[in-house]
């Protein structure tokens, strides 16, 4: 039987979710050929304006469509196939106490509901690995833990002939990981690193408030090299110009530094459906060169 090619799966909740979080490991798989599919759960419509340069009036105004636009230009850079959900973004719910969320907004969605066009998604595009973020989202976002609740229901459901018998035919997803890129030791490294230069760290008042979690630390199962893409995944970022500061601390590390330094982007795997062996250094582990990938 002819080999096929890999497919890979990441579902996030906003546009520029896929470029902060594990863009250059996306971008190298993509170097091997593997097909990377992108889902998008929401538009980002309520999202702020955190690069100071975009602050205009006539930004603000048209967010859905400059933010779907910025998803196309990183979409492009990064060589990947995107599909949105549809969702409407939910926004950063601030007060004490926290307002209720919008009417209508994605966080407020039934799972089952939400889970059902991811499902049709993963029984059409039959990925062999799908990641997305853990039970706290990666951060307390409404939209990131909703993400979470209906990648993990249609991760179980696309395999299940009974649930959504309309969606297509039932598929086997091999592999679920959590992304993990953000973590206190990567960033914890990066900031040493930065003072062992004379240099300052944008990670220091960050870190100051960032109690140290073992326990979630030791999570993390699987760390891909990709330091030679991380060019790459800083241009995917750049493209999305209302959320990404060129000045901003995302790029006051020297990327030799992050080479040298923490050259992985990390994850979690949490459910895996062929045989493997942990840790990691591919999330295709124990699905190369087996009978797996040819399906």
């Amino acid at each position: 039987m002819e080999r096929v090619a890999l497919r890979l799966m990441h579902v996030h909740a906003h546009p520029d979710d896929e470029s902060s979080k594990g863009a250059a490991s996306t971008a190298m798989y993509v170097g091997q050929g593997v097909d990377v599919h992108v889902v998008t759960c929401t538009g980002g419509e309520r999202g702020s304006i955190l690069n100071p340069k975009m602050e205009r009036p006539d930004i603000l105004e048209h967010m859905p469509e400059i933010r779907r636009r910025e998803m196309e230009a990183a979409r492009d850079i990064l060589g990947i196939r995107q599909d949105w959900l549809g969702f409407v973004d939910s926004g950063w719910p601030e007060g004490d106490p926290k307002p209720p969320l919008p009417e209508g907004c994605f966080g407020l969605v039934p799972v089952e509901e939400g889970a059902a066009p991811l499902v049709r998604l993963i029984r059409s595009f039959r990925p062999h690995v799908l990641t997305t973020y853990d039970e706290n989202g990666g951060y307390p976002h409404p939209d990131h833990i909703q993400c979470h609740n209906i990648s993990v229901r249609a991760f179980e459901a696309a395999a299940d002939p009974t649930a959504y018998p309309e969606a297509g035919e039932p598929w086997q997803v091999l592999k679920l990981y959590y992304q993990h890129g953000f973590n206190r030791p990567r960033t914890q490294a990066l900031h040493d690193a930065m003072l062992a230069l004379g240099l300052e760290s944008p990670w220091a008042e960050r870190l100051a408030e960032w109690k140290p979690d073992p326990a979630h630390d030791a999570r993390i199962t699987t760390q891909v090299p990709c330091a030679d893409w991380f060019g790459v995944r800083d241009m995917a970022l750049i493209a999305h110009a209302t959320q990404i500061d060129p000045d901003g601390p995302w790029f006051q590390v020297p990327l030799e530094v992050q080479k040298e330094v923490w050259p992985t982007e990390d994850f979690e795997l949490v459910t895996a459906h062929v045989q493997t062996s942990l840790p990691e250094d591919d999330l295709f582990a124990g699905i190369r060169n087996t009978k797996a990938e040819e399906a």
